[in-house]
């Protein structure tokens, strides 16, 4: 026997969750954990959108642009376009690595800066248009700190701070060419000389404190991308309790 709701209505669409795509390393890899700032993000788009981790421990920008028609279909515009919100593109804090200490994560800064811009033109073909891009800087380097870190692996201190803030100014450029919008965490955690070793875990890695920085200054930028998404599926209030299929089964 056919049910009820079947021979009532049409086959249900299925519901497909809008994307926001965390794309970055290990700054977004980690931004899932207690108090990080991509789980922020997730819990204010909770029920309106997909908060996406692709954060790869370790990786710069030179990879990312390698890796990235892995994770969205670059070839295919309409493949995932209508779904992505929005993509934060977070690489630096590795390209900026001293080439003669750490020549594996090193990528010169004219390079760096046209890899992020191939990353707005692959995203691009993805039908994903650069005013949904956001790029973010490397926040800025604690030196005594991340040198404790290095020393802890056999290594001396292999980033500086104003190397750090040449990515950074570097990526707030590219952004400008693509068309792009930025978050220039260098610049705003050391606004008026204040001191954002407080943001920083280890040096490097956010605290608490800097994924909440993070997380309030992104929301910003992202509010206005996501205003317009709707809520997903009825309020559980609203839902017609003599005949919920024709709250849960109709199309939004």
């Amino acid at each position: 026997m056919v049910p009820l709701y079947r021979s009532m209505m049409s086959k249900p669409k299925f519901v497909v969750w809008p994307q926001v795509v965390l794309f970055g390393d290990s700054i977004t890899q980690f931004s899932f954990q207690v108090n990080g700032w991509g789980a922020e993000i997730a819990n204010k788009l909770a029920r309106k959108c997909d908060v996406v981790n692709r954060g790869l421990s370790g990786y710069n920008s030179r990879w990312a642009k390698m890796i990235l028609p892995r994770l969205i279909d670059c070839q295919n515009s309409a493949a995932d376009s209508n779904k992505i919100a929005a993509v934060t593109v977070f690489f630096g804090a590795n390209d900026s690595s001293l080439e003669d200490i750490n020549p594996q994560q090193h990528v010169p800064l004219q390079e760096y800066s046209e890899n992020m811009k191939e990353i707005t033109s692959l995203l691009t073909s993805a039908g994903v248009s650069a005013d949904r891009v956001i790029f973010i800087t490397p926040p800025p380097l604690h030196e005594p700190a991340w040198e404790k870190e290095c020393i802890l692996k056999g290594s001396p201190l292999n980033r500086h701070n104003s190397v750090a803030g040449q990515y950074a100014q570097a990526c707030v450029q590219a952004a400008g060419q693509c068309g792009a919008d930025v978050l220039d965490l260098w610049t705003l955690m050391q606004k008026d000389g204040q001191d954002y070793s407080v943001y920083l875990s280890d040096g490097l890695h956010l605290s608490d404190k800097g994924n909440q920085f993070l997380a309030q200054h992104l929301w910003g930028l992202l509010e206005s991308r996501v205003a317009a998404l709707p809520f997903i599926l009825p309020y559980w209030g609203d839902i017609d309790t003599k005949s919920p299929e024709s709250s849960l089964l109709c199309d939004q």
